[in-house]
């Protein structure tokens, strides 16, 4: 049984600080969030000319999920105050498990902005259960060479960045939320069947190209699709070369309340955390 689409929401822009501006399709306004799908964010290519800009660290705090990021064109860094510090190339994937909290700070490397070149990444924030939220923080990586083909047939390339699949485990092995989550293009022409587990939340990000969904519906790029959860397959066929993101989780059934840099579960919650990083409770980065 084909999962129905039960929304399609179209990226629009938000400032993350004041300079840098990103697609958010996730939450929107006719659709809050998918839990543990909270956010999702795609900085779409920026062409850094060779010494044109300044290295620039925006330490700011986390508590309460997990930030991945999934690299796309470039080289970024990552640096958190528990210990963490790495060089993130196209194709890479990080997840960085924020837990009870700390700082971190992102973005293209000293070399990267010295060299010139373009710069593309999607983040999403995958939530934890009530349980997990005050754990212990912790990072994980992988190269884009160490993520598993999944569905593999000529013109597609698609990797397992987490999760089981056609019984291959992701690159990501470490989570206290089952994410399956696939990074990849597929070509022109090309058709894919996902298998999906019903009442999962399955959702699609187009970043670019288009494609048609089980035979039905065209959908653009910069377009997340949101699935309903009865159904345990998904047909896609690439109208031009496209490149995707697939999601699939169980739900998380608790209360999100997420603010600022913190996805809690209460308000109180969220305020907490916004006065601990004010008094300095998530300590310092170093850089």
């Amino acid at each position: 049984m084909k999962k129905n689409i039960s929304h399609l929401l179209l990226g629009r822009e938000k400032n993350i600080t004041d300079t840098e501006v990103v697609l958010q399709p996730l939450p929107h306004k006719d659709f809050r969030f998918a839990n543990p799908f909270i956010v999702v964010h795609h900085l779409r290519p920026q062409t850094i000319l060779p010494g044109s800009q300044e290295f620039r660290i925006h330490p700011h705090p986390h508590r309460g999920f997990a930030p991945v990021t999934f690299m796309l064109q470039g080289q970024g860094y990552h640096k958190d105050n528990a210990g963490h510090d790495m060089v993130v190339e196209g194709g890479d994937v990080q997840w960085m498990f924020a837990g009870k909290g700390l700082l971190h700070s992102e973005g293209p490397t000293k070399e990267y902005i010295q060299q010139g070149g373009v710069y593309e990444l999607i983040q999403i924030w995958v939530n934890v259960p009530k349980a997990h939220k005050w754990d212990a923080p912790f990072y994980q990586f992988a190269r884009k060479s160490e993520l598993p083909e999944v569905l593999q047939q000529e013109g597609v390339s698609l990797r397992l960045a987490s999760g089981e699949f056609e019984g291959k485990v992701g690159g990501m092995k470490r989570s206290f939320t089952a994410v399956i989550s696939i990074i990849g293009e597929v070509a022109k022409g090309k058709t894919v069947d996902f298998p999906v587990k019903a009442g999962y939340w399955t959702l699609i990000y187009v970043a670019h190209g288009s494609v048609t969904i089980n035979d039905l519906q065209v959908v653009t790029e910069h377009n997340l699709i949101v699935f309903e959860k009865d159904g345990d397959e998904i047909k896609l066929t690439a109208n031009e070369d496209a490149q995707l993101l697939f999601l699939s989780a169980e739900p998380i059934d608790e209360p999100v309340a997420a603010k600022d840099n913190f996805v809690m579960n209460t308000p109180e919650e969220t305020l907490q955390a916004i006065e601990d990083y004010k008094k300095g409770v998530f300590g310092t980065l170093d850089y």
